[in-house]
């Protein structure tokens, strides 16, 4: 019996735990889940600086003019201390000086030889940045479960770091079967088709960070496919495609079956792309999507997306929705849980009017899908719509309602 689009992936979600951790440099992490929180050794500002090219003043002095005949550049260590009717001169991100209790922008004073005249009114702490303001020593200014960005790597440098640890990189295994179909790289005969699964599969496990390793597989023996799967075992995600493991009877199911896999499910209520399943061989996910190139896409980017991202260690791993206006009106046939790709441009989302199961084309121009209830029949335009990016990530920290009604 076919379950629910939300059963399936919560079955995904209960199921798949996330993968070991290493230990890598800064710059290598970009991109990666972060293993535990990063906390602040120091402050950050270090210690109390200028925020602004000026004079380091007294407010007391709000209006007089005062003499100044020091100046004080980044990265000096200042020894003096400042008193009533002098200023400072001081450059920005230089330590203020003791006695310090604002900075007055050069442009706002007037300057005669050793003689400023300062401004009538002079804010306490003015254009000063103090220490610890931006990262307090002690607190945790990274989180376990965030991904490493370019900004995450200027924190990290900040704070004197050079290692950091991670949950490594996801291992995933395509399983190639099916004498139907041909690998894209040999010659055809007019009656056979090149397969485009195997190298999409591939080809989007990179682009969602994995590290892949294709599968060849002989449908001869049991043994042969057994020897075949038991090469994968050591893959965090097996993904396989077509009637090559659990829906059909056929040697690779029976395969899958005597290397104990158990099976959580092997059918979705949702359309293209019913015939979807997944199980476990010990630690190793198993996924098989269905045969049709459309729905094998559509059911990747919903099903095996989520395991990525729950096998990552990434606390945001739920698929999350961006809320966007239907450009023109879309009728569509109800009756059954549907997804449709289509085209966003960013204010708004417009669904491919040619999407069937076994076509290609579409897949390239999708920049995101919906997903309907089996009562809708129709979208008005300017209607909003609950879209799921594929040409960006967007992931959230808890479970949101996925359909648009």
């Amino acid at each position: 019996m076919a379950i629910s689009i939300t059963e399936a992936l919560d079955i995904i979600y209960a199921n798949c735990s996330p993968v070991s951790t290493e230990i890598i440099s800064i710059e290598q992490s970009l991109g990666r889940i972060m293993a535990e929180d990063s906390i602040a050794t120091f402050d950050l500002p270090r210690f109390d600086n200028s925020a602004m090219d000026g004079y380091a003043v007294k407010c007391a002095d709000a209006s007089k003019i005062v003499i100044s005949n020091e100046v004080i550049y980044a990265g000096d260590n200042p020894t003096m201390t400042l008193k009533e009717g002098t200023a400072i001169r001081i450059m920005t991100g230089a330590p203020i000086p003791k006695g310090c209790e604002a900075v007055i922008p050069v442009e706002n004073v007037t300057v005669t030889e050793d003689k400023v005249s300062l401004p009538e009114n002079i804010e306490k702490d003015a254009h000063i940045r103090r220490a610890g303001e931006d990262v307090k020593r002690g607190t945790a200014y990274l989180h376990k479960g965030e991904k490493v960005t370019a900004y995450s790597i200027a924190l990290l440098a900040s704070q004197g770091v050079t290692h950091l640890k991670v949950y490594r990189k996801i291992k995933v295994a395509v399983f190639g079967t099916g004498d139907e179909l041909r690998p894209h790289f040999e010659k055809i005969e007019p009656h056979q088709l090149y397969n485009s699964n195997t190298p999409m599969f591939l080809g989007r496990a990179k682009e969602l960070g994995c590290e892949t390793r294709y599968i060849s597989s002989s449908g001869d023996t049991i043994e042969s496919l057994k020897a075949s799967i038991t090469s994968a075992l050591d893959a965090d995600i097996i993904i396989t495609s077509g009637g090559v493991s659990m829906g059909d009877k056929d040697f690779t199911k029976e395969a899958f079956g005597n290397l104990g896999m158990k099976l959580f499910f092997d059918k979705v209520d949702i359309k293209p792309g019913k015939p979807t399943a997944f199980g476990k061989i010990g630690n190793t996910v198993v996924i098989n999507l269905p045969g049709n190139p459309l729905a094998s896409m559509v059911n990747y980017e919903l099903f095996i997306r989520a395991a990525i991202h729950k096998i990552s260690g990434a606390n945001a791993f739920y698929h999350a929705t961006v809320e966007t206006p239907i450009r023109e009106d879309f009728k569509l046939r109800k009756g059954k849980y549907t997804v449709r790709l289509g085209a966003f441009d960013g204010k708004t989302f417009m669904p491919l009017k040619q999407q069937l199961p076994g076509m290609v084309s579409p897949m390239q121009k999708a920049g995101g899908m919906i997903i309907t209830l089996p009562d809708v029949d129709f979208l008005p335009k300017g209607m909003k719509v609950k879209m799921i990016p594929i040409c960006w990530e967007l992931n959230g920290i808890e479970e949101e309602d996925l359909f648009t009604y």
